[in-house]
């Protein structure tokens, strides 16, 4: 699930449906996919359309990396409350 999320992300951000486009690209051969511009599926390479192995493999490396800090930590991060001083009290009328 965690890799078609870029797909499906940059396709709703091209106004189309994600999971419909997500579920049609997993059918295609290698090779193949969605040109969100064209709103057309092509052949990826052959439209000059490339996703750099490192740049993805990094983003994933990154993001693996994250989770599982935040599984691993035992501290927690919250907003420390602000004292707040007492309402003075009325002054006493004098009889």
């Amino acid at each position: 699930r965690a890799l078609e999320e870029p797909l499906r992300q940059i396709v709703n951000n091209a106004g189309w449906e994600g999971s419909v486009v997500v579920e049609k690209v997993k059918g295609l051969p290698k090779g193949q996919g969605f040109d969100a511009n064209k709103g057309e599926y092509t052949d990826m390479v052959k439209a000059g359309i490339v996703d750099p192995t490192k740049v993805t493999r990094s983003a994933l490396q990154n993001a693996a990396s994250i989770a599982a800090m935040l599984l691993t930590t035992e501290a927690l991060v919250s907003d420390i409350p602000e004292k707040k001083a007492a309402a003075p009290a009325p002054s006493m009328p004098d009889y």
